[in-house]
C-alpha cells in the first residue's frame, strides 16, 4: 500500500487572449477616464486668480497638474485630435496608433500570448514605437501633431497657473493618494 506524497503548488501565468487583454485593457481605460475630476470644478470661474509671484505660480502649476492630471491629458489629446481635423485619414491612423499604445501598453494588466508564447514587454513596446513613427512617416503629420500638443500643454499651464488650488481639492488629492 502506497502512502500519497505531497507535490509542492506551483504557480503558472494563464494564457490569456489577444481579446481578454483587450477587454480588461478598454476596462482599464474606461475606470483611468472616469477617474478625471469633474468638468464644472475644471472650469469654475471663482477659483481664477493672477499669482502673487512666480514661486507661488510654480506650485500652483504643479499642484494642479498632480490634481488635474487626467483631465489636462484628455485635453492636450483633444488638441492634438483637432490639429489633425484637415487630414482625416492621418486622424483614423492617429486614433489607431494612440488605441494600440492604450490597449497594449498602458492599460495592459496581463501578459500577452501570441501562438501559445507570452510576447516579452520590449517586444510590444518596439512594435509600438515602429508603429508610431511609421505613423509620422506616412501620414507627414509631425508639425501638425507638435502644434496641437504645444497649444494643449500652453492651455494646461496657463489654466495650471491661474487656478488656486483649494484646500478641499489638496485634501481630496491626498485622500485619492492613500487610498491607491
Amino acid at each position: 500500500m502506497s502512502t500519497p506524497t505531497a507535490t509542492p503548488a506551483t504557480y503558472t501565468s494563464i494564457p490569456i487572449s489577444g481579446a481578454d487583454v483587450i477587454s480588461r485593457s478598454f476596462h482599464n481605460l474606461s475606470a483611468a477616464v472616469s477617474s478625471r475630476r469633474p468638468w464644472p470644478e475644471f472650469v469654475a470661474a471663482d477659483v481664477f486668480h493672477r499669482p502673487d509671484s512666480l514661486i507661488v505660480a510654480g506650485e500652483r502649476v504643479r499642484k494642479n497638474a498632480s490634481y488635474f492630471r487626467i483631465n489636462y491629458g484628455i485635453l492636450i489629446l483633444g488638441c492634438a485630435m483637432i490639429s489633425l481635423v484637415g487630414t482625416p485619414i492621418s486622424l483614423m491612423v492617429w486614433v489607431l496608433t494612440l488605441g494600440m499604445w492604450l490597449i497594449f501598453y498602458f492599460f495592459r494588466e496581463d501578459p500577452l500570448f501570441v501562438g501559445g508564447r507570452q510576447v516579452s514587454d520590449r517586444l510590444i513596446l518596439l512594435c509600438l514605437v515602429l508603429a508610431s513613427v511609421m505613423a509620422v512617416w506616412f501620414t507627414g503629420v509631425l508639425q501638425n501633431l507638435v502644434v496641437g500638443v504645444g497649444i494643449g500643454l500652453l492651455v494646461c499651464c496657463v489654466h495650471g497657473v491661474f487656478r488656486n488650488p483649494l484646500e478641499d481639492d489638496e485634501a481630496r488629492l491626498r485622500e485619492s493618494a492613500l487610498t491607491h
